[in-house]
């Protein structure tokens, strides 16, 4: 939009040389001069007044000069307010898996996003598997998931890191318990999420380094919905292993009890995963600081 040749007369202003304007434009210095005349002779004026080997803005080259620096400003400000017209957010389609539904995660999406008045959001829940699946199809603009998979199209950013624990509720005998055993476990009713899940994965995986076998425990009900889990537990119907993160809640109400299993380390990351062309990953930088400044609370 700016005629280049006011890029020669500022960078002559600011160097005070010919000769240095044009080496940092990459011009000769010949072309710098020519620029300069073009815009005395299309505006009628003197911009330069020249004595020996110095020269000085005269008055008129003074106003030429800082309304070049308002030309160039406006320009740029015009280049800026329609690449941000064009980059505007007007929908997202987030995913999010069964466990970070019921997480603070959620909560931390609203607040974030509540921001940006006309946004329209859905949020859609899948295994992790699924998301994946819907990301590389570009279905969803980022996702909620739980660890890694080796995708060149796909960028990370770590949330938070989560664990699975046994959740049983408060008047279960082992609720007094810090932690319970193996054995134990086994002489429990189970819950569990779907063969299908990350949870559960992590579970089988977790019990296969102890070279222990899913069906050596009592596996009575299992069932994808999270809620649907808790829910049994509380009634006193089983117990489960399920995310930290998904049970916080009625945790810190006391409506279900938290305990370790031993000798099980199952921690896992949560990422907010994104194709790498993702035009606004600022968005997800706020969601991240807006997540941690809510678990600091």
């Amino acid at each position: 939009m700016v005629d280049n040749r006011l890029y020669s007369l500022i960078k002559v202003v600011e160097t005070g040389s010919f000769t240095k304007a044009a080496e940092q434009l990459s011009l000769s210095q010949p072309a710098v001069s020519q620029h300069i005349r073009y815009i005395e002779d299309v505006l009628g004026v003197k911009i330069f007044e020249h004595s020996h080997n110095s020269f000085r803005l005269t008055n008129e080259g003074e106003i030429v000069v800082k309304y070049a620096y308002r030309m160039i400003a406006l320009s740029n400000n015009l280049e800026q307010a329609l690449k941000n017209e064009r980059g505007k957010i007007r929908s997202l389609t987030i995913g999010i898996t069964h466990t970070a539904e019921s997480s603070a995660i959620i909560e931390a999406l609203a607040a974030y996003l509540d921001r940006f008045k006309d946004l329209s959001i859905k949020i859609l829940t899948n295994t992790t598997d699924q998301l994946y699946a819907m990301l590389r199809k570009y279905e969803l603009d980022f996702a909620f998931v739980d660890g890694k998979i080796n995708n060149p199209r796909l960028s990370y950013m770590m949330l938070d890191t989560d664990r699975l624990v046994l959740t049983v509720p408060p008047s279960h005998p082992l609720a007094k318990q810090g932690s319970v055993t193996i054995d134990q476990l086994k002489k429990e009713k189970l819950i569990l999420r779907l063969p299908d899940s990350h949870t559960r994965n992590l579970f089988d995986s977790s019990l296969e380094s102890q070279n222990l076998r899913i069906d050596e425990f009592n596996v009575a009900i299992e069932i994808d919905s999270i809620a649907s889990i808790k829910d049994l537990v509380r009634r006193g119907l089983g117990v489960s292993v399920l995310a930290m993160s998904a049970c916080m809640d009625e945790f810190k109400k006391g409506k279900l009890s938290i305990l370790n299993i031993e000798n099980m380390s199952m921690v896992r990351e949560i990422n907010i995963a994104y194709q790498n062309d993702f035009e606004n990953p600022e968005i997800i930088q706020g969601i991240v600081k807006k997540y941690n400044e809510m678990q600091k609370r």
